[in-house]
């Protein structure tokens, strides 16, 4: 049933993609003029001095910029296939931008969960911990992760360090918030037996805590992660440099926009990729009830 299932879907998507690419193609045809319009051989002459187009021009040329799916099918070929080429500070391949904001990515991710897990895991355990530092956290958690990028690049004097603050900072609140949810939330008849058996502490947490609150803990670092893509790109942007964001605006500064629809595609599909990886991670630590 499931496979049967999974083939009709996959049939569905099919069809809307071809349906994407078809109204992708309609709608980047070749405008023609109308074929009554006429210029003399001196209007002709002026035109091709002055770089405008001539009616026979007209009838055979786009002035919008919009690639044709061909044309970005070529471009993001040569893209691919030649992804690690470094042809100096503002021409590097699409490989090597794209492993500059994974690495970004990683460090701030990881920075966030080594700080975040643990502290969440010690306020979910403390109602008191837990009232007490929840004003902060409700305080900080709304705050654009761009919006500290100014103070970042102040203080560290480093782009890149300051983009790895800037995801460690977007990444750590999911985070904390969820296992601190997760670890308060673990069935307290699950507490009652360790506390009747008189379990230690510290074996409590890791046997019994943990597996409990381990699906919660999942969720948040998931959504986390999909943060940390989101963010990443705006703040290479703005750092400029390297990596996928800085790509983007670069591509867009030399008027390339098939670069820019596959650098933009090629975000969506990374970052799809991501989080089906924690989906699998966390379908192996969920447990049915």
């Amino acid at each position: 049933m499931k496979s049967s299932l999974g083939a009709r879907a996959a049939l569905v998507s099919l069809f809307v993609l071809g349906l994407i690419l078809a109204c992708w193609q309609i709608a980047t045809l070749p405008k023609r003029e109308a074929s009554h319009t006429t210029m003399t051989a001196e209007q002709i002459e002026y035109a091709k001095l002055m770089g405008q187009p001539t009616p026979d021009q007209r009838a055979t040329q786009r002035h919008d910029g919009f690639p044709t799916p061909s044309q970005f099918f070529a471009v993001a070929a040569d893209n691919l296939a030649h992804p690690f080429y470094d042809r100096g500070p503002n021409d590097k391949g699409i490989g090597i931008q794209l492993g500059w904001s994974l690495l970004r990515v990683s460090g701030g991710y990881l920075l966030a969960a080594l700080f975040a897990i643990p502290f969440g895991f010690l306020i979910g355990m403390s109602p008191l911990l837990y009232r007490a530092f929840d004003p902060f956290i409700q305080l900080l958690k709304p705050i654009s992760p761009l919006a500290w990028m100014p103070i970042a690049l102040y203080t560290i004097k480093d782009a890149s360090t300051s983009a790895i603050f800037v995801i460690f900072i977007c990444s750590v609140w999911p985070m904390l918030i969820n296992t601190a949810f997760g670890v308060a939330n673990v069935r307290k008849d699950w507490l009652n037996v360790a506390r009747t058996l008189e379990v230690a502490p510290l074996r409590k947490a890791f046997q019994i805590v943990l597996p409990a609150a381990a699906p919660t803990i999942l969720t948040g670092m998931r959504i986390s992660m999909g943060i940390a893509w989101l963010v990443i790109v705006a703040a290479e942007m703005l750092v400029g440099g390297t990596g996928i964001g800085y790509f983007v605006w670069n591509q867009w500064n030399n008027l390339s926009l098939p670069n820019v629809i596959f650098a933009v595609l090629l975000i969506g599909v990374v970052g799809m990729l991501l989080d089906l990886m924690f989906a699998r991670i966390q379908r192996k630590v969920t447990y049915a009830e």
